[in-house]
């Protein structure tokens, strides 16, 4: 007996994962349906997360003139008095746009999107509760449940949404604090501090770990803590929180080993949660850990009930809207039985600080532990006419090489548009290339690219013997032809 399916694919949640597998299976002639709870399709990623994240990123060094302060001194503004106002308007008109381009490609695509929010009544069927309050059932050959995350809100912490708030709360400001205190160094904490304090509020960072972004290469972070000083960032690490106090209308932090640090504004970012909690789970045979996140296979994103998927930040790390839209593609591409491409070996990690910091590959700390015998070579942003001519006087690129193979092993960037150079080594990493590339290859000039070029040179002068006449540097001059070929190479 042929079982009845309404759709091919149902997919819980509309943000980059789940939009993704949607499309994908539209793509192989699946029905698909999208269930959003929220009333708009985009999910956290789009409403509250990362495009709201980075147009307030965007927003505030446009408005404060951040980027020509090099050049026109620290009292250089676009505009003088800038208020929540100002950032709500182009966060406003962001968001619509997203979600206007995201419901036409939906529809273009044939994909159904209804709003309500969902639970599973069993491993192939799921109950939907529409804001009117009606209800209706349907069954999918296929689930995946790509519901997203939200803010670990501790009973202990008083969040009150004004004083004392979690990362949400942060697009809904209605006044712009004087002085803010961040409670948790991770991507999120650190984001929003960078960018409040280039609107130049008072920004204090408090985290019991002792070294802030562990994953990070450790001289990038040296050098972006560094940075952070020199704009007044005030630091309070070591020290757990051990409760918050409202005082004369202010939030006050209050470690374990006594330091007191009182703000305006209070930012809790204790990491975030799993959004699973109202999806009846149980009935599909499935169980979310203590975080709300569920456990699926690593090649297909397959959870224990075969035909339930799970992608993005549901799953854990990285939790990273680009790597959740490829989670969602590959588990659609399974889900309807079509090859399963590989995931790249290597995806590029972006922190929207300021400045930004950007990874792909392994950092020096990595190399060491690994034994791989390794030179890293770096090219400072202020060496490159690009840098001069943006006034950019910090910040760097680092590449690390694996000595015996010429193999690059990892890029590293803190710095401008350190998001954006950072796909160049993602290419050449993905390619199985060899530092070479960069010298051989032409940049346009005068970019931030011709870094790569630099710290590879900079490899290359550590590496090669010279003496006899041996091993002279290829030239590169920008008003020079094409670089001369390497005429030795280390053994």
């Amino acid at each position: 007996m042929t079982k009845h399916y309404d759709y091919d694919l149902i997919v819980i949640g509309s943000g980059p994962s789940g939009r993704r597998a949607a499309v994908q299976a539209s793509k192989f002639g699946r029905s698909v349906l999208v269930v959003d709870r929220r009333g708009k399709v985009g999910g956290v990623s789009v409403h509250t997360g990362t495009i709201p994240s980075k147009t307030l990123r965007e927003t505030v060094l446009n408005l404060t003139g951040w980027r020509e302060r090099g050049i026109y001194g620290m009292n250089y503004r676009v505009k003088q008095n800038i208020d929540a106002q100002d950032l709500n308007m182009r966060l406003g008109k962001t968001l619509d746009d997203e979600v206007e381009v995201l419901e036409h490609q939906f529809l273009r695509n044939g994909v159904s999107v209804e709003y309500g929010s969902a639970k599973f009544v069993d491993a192939h069927t799921i109950e939907i509760e529409n804001p009117a309050g009606g209800s209706r059932r349907v069954r999918g050959k296929a689930i995946v449940v790509a519901v997203g995350s939200a803010p670990h809100r501790p009973h202990n912490i008083p969040f009150d949404g004004t004083r004392v708030i979690d990362s949400d709360g942060m697009v809904n400001l209605d006044r712009i604090p004087r002085s803010l205190t961040v409670v948790g160094a991770g991507v999120i904490g650190i984001e929003y501090a960078t960018i409040f304090s280039a609107l130049d509020v008072r920004v204090t960072i408090i985290d019991q770990r002792e070294h802030i972004l562990d994953f990070i290469d450790r001289e990038i972070v040296d050098d972006f803590i560094h940075q952070l000083r020199d704009q007044s960032v005030n630091f309070r690490l070591g020290g757990a929180l051990e409760s918050i106090a409202i005082e004369a209308g202010q939030p006050v932090a209050i470690l374990e080993d006594g330091r007191r640090v009182r703000s305006d504004l209070l930012l809790y970012t204790g990491g975030r949660q799993g959004a699973t909690g109202d999806l009846n789970l149980a009935a599909a045979g499935l169980e979310a850990d203590e975080r709300g996140r569920l456990e699926v296979d690593p090649i297909t994103f397959q959870t224990k009930t075969p035909n339930i998927y799970a992608t993005g930040d549901v799953i854990g790390f990285p939790a990273l809207a680009s790597t959740s839209m490829e989670q969602g593609r590959i588990a659609a591409c399974h889900a309807c039985e079509q090859p399963v491409p590989p995931a790249p070996k290597f995806f590029p990690y972006g922190i929207y600080s300021v400045p930004e910091i950007s990874i792909v590959g392994i950092t020096e700390e990595e190399a060491r532990k690994k034994k791989i015998p390794y030179e890293a070579g770096v090219a400072r942003f202020r060496e490159t006419s690009r840098g001069q001519i943006m006034a950019e006087t910090q910040g760097f690129l680092k590449i690390i090489v694996c000595l015996e193979t010429h193999k690059l092993l990892g890029v590293h960037i803190v710095g401008e548009a350190a998001t954006e150079l950072i796909h160049i080594g993602q290419a050449v990493l993905n390619f199985g290339g060899s530092f070479e590339y960069f010298i051989e290859a032409t940049f346009n000039y005068p970019t931030f690219a011709e870094a790569y070029k630099s710290a590879a040179l900079d490899v290359w002068n550590r590496i090669t013997p010279r003496h006899a006449g041996i091993g002279e540097p290829p030239a590169i001059s920008p008003e020079s032809s094409a670089p001369q070929r390497m005429k030795t190479k280390p053994h």
